[in-house]
């Protein structure tokens, strides 16, 4: 079934089970499967009396059920909806209505001063009283077809503008069909926690896969984040049994020995995306939930969230440092290319080509920038889109390793330098638990050195200098003298992005 039909099919049969909870500081917030499939076709029912044409439809919020409701909306009268977390900046927010020119923006939030041109604004009060007193019809003539773009999500572009990468209903029912395979361990229910923001392709993993399964979507909001002693007070109580996550979030809960199966005991599975996934954190995982399963995975948002895929076991741990991001799941070719386009072979590193079935059509309304990542490519007598992903990587016997992105290498005496490879050894020295390596740039924008920024198993204030001179020498080991930061700097803690990303920004400020 596709997707669309999988949800209708869970609203009419789950009618009384959860489908959706927020879970903020002092409140929480739910829809039923009945209530997601009534609100859905009321919202719906409105969408096609407001608009003429099929226009994506811009949805601003952050994480509030009415929102789910209005993807759903979206999608069954055939429209691709673009989300917006409330964390965007007021100018990217315009920039993105500006690209989208949207008939119509649904607000779930108070929608920040802009131009909304000639886009109806539905704001929340007005959107709750559509989807419980509104109309209701019959939408499924109206579904979104399998070329349509289900959804847009806007990425960082290199010009400063936004670019929308529009995702297709296929793509997204190919991403489904083997995700699902990654979940097979929760055998006793399906609740997926989110800690991604809507607007961020990861929480894709999670509401996709959710709404397919016929689960319950734990979402965790940006203010409870906040808080961990809250955020484990209410994980303690949601019999949760799928968690999805970037590293850096689950490596700042593992901070807390209190992150264990005793405070998730129906916990089975860990899905990762998004950054590297260390041995480290993989090993202490394993360790405090022995009955889970851990799933490091790869994927661009270009190629719908995820592509590979691999099971981390203690001899994939004991085999693999650093880990690899998987094999590719069915319908994808990995290909590893040089500068000059040549395939290359086993074990050499190269550009990471995605060749396959949930490749994007390209971004929206930018065919410049879609000529320069997109194509076409054969496999089998079958012709599949392929995406240039501008990550390095290299095959072996069919895992893919990923070495980081292109474009954050860096020049300094001469030698192209790549960061991650860097944090990559210093990660696996005893005592570090999370690190960022930046480079500390001159007025004229070349590099002059490198500083570690590292959170150790020990307070920041006991690291001394003679600490800081033995990590250095430690590395010598590994890396070669030009690649050692000149300055260590132990903090509390990493500042994290809205993504739950490392925020190499604001890290550069402290």
């Amino acid at each position: 079934m596709t997707i669309l039909e999988t949800i209708s099919n869970h609203e009419n049969t789950r009618p009384n089970s959860l489908a959706y909870v927020l879970n903020a500081p002092g409140r929480t917030s739910s829809l039923t499967w009945g209530e997601l499939g009534s609100r859905s076709n009321r919202i719906g029912t409105h969408i096609l009396r407001c608009t003429k044409e099929r226009k994506p439809v811009v949805i601003y919020g952050h994480k509030d059920p009415l929102m789910i409701a209005s993807f759903v909306a979206c999608s069954k009268t055939g429209r691709a909806y673009c989300p917006v977390d409330v964390s965007v900046p007021v100018g990217r927010v315009q920039d993105i209505v500006d690209e989208v020119e949207p008939e119509l923006i649904i607000a779930t939030e108070d929608l920040p001063q802009i131009n909304c041109g000639n886009a109806t604004v539905l704001d929340a009060a007005e959107l709750a009283r559509i989807s419980t007193e509104g109309d209701m019809e019959d939408l499924t003539p109206h579904w979104i077809g399998p070329n349509d773009v289900y959804y847009i999500i806007f990425t960082s572009g290199s010009t400063g503008k936004p670019k929308g990468v529009q995702i297709t209903r296929d793509c997204l029912d190919n991403f489904v069909r083997w995700g699902k395979t990654m979940c097979t361990n929760a055998k006793d229910g399906y609740v997926f926690v989110n800690q991604a923001p809507y607007s961020f392709d990861l929480s894709v993993m999670d509401l996709y896969l959710s709404l397919s399964l016929g689960g319950t979507e734990y979402a965790l909001s940006k203010s409870l984040l906040e808080s961990m002693s809250e955020l484990f007070e209410r994980l303690r109580s949601s019999d949760a049994t799928i968690w999805v996550s970037t590293p850096s979030f689950v490596e700042m809960c593992l901070a807390d020995p209190a992150f264990n199966e005793e405070l998730l005991p129906q916990m089975r599975t860990f899905l990762f995306c998004g950054e590297t996934l260390t041995n480290r954190t993989a090993a202490r995982l394993i360790e405090a939930f022995p009955k889970a399963e851990v799933y490091n995975t790869y994927g661009p948002t270009e190629s719908t969230v995820a592509v590979t895929g691999i099971h981390v076991t203690p001899s994939v741990l004991e085999e693999h440092s650093p880990l690899p991001v998987g094999r590719p799941k069915a319908g994808t070719v990995i290909r590893i290319m040089d500068e000059q386009g040549n395939l290359q072979e086993d074990g050499n590193k190269g550009e990471i080509v995605i060749v396959g079935d949930s490749v994007s059509v390209g971004y929206f309304n930018d065919e410049e920038r879609t000529r320069k990542a997109f194509s076409t490519a054969d496999v089998d007598g079958t012709t599949y889109r392929s995406y240039r992903t501008g990550d390095e990587g290299y095959l072996q016997d069919g895992l893919l390793f990923y070495s980081g992105r292109i474009d954050l290498q860096i020049k300094m005496h001469g030698y192209r330098i790549e960061l991650e490879d860097i944090e990559a050894n210093i990660a696996k020295l005893d005592g570090v638990e999370r690190v960022a390596v930046l480079p500390v740039r001159r007025p004229d924008g070349s590099v002059r050195s490198l500083t570690a920024y590292l959170v150790m198993n020990t307070p920041a204030q006991d690291f001394s200098s003679k600490d800081g001179r033995a990590l250095r020498k430690k590395l010598t080991v590994s890396l070669p003298s030009y690649m050692i930061p000149k300055r260590i700097r132990v903090v509390d803690d990493l500042p994290v992005t809205n993504n739950g990303k490392v925020d190499r920004k604001k890290l550069a400020t402290l």
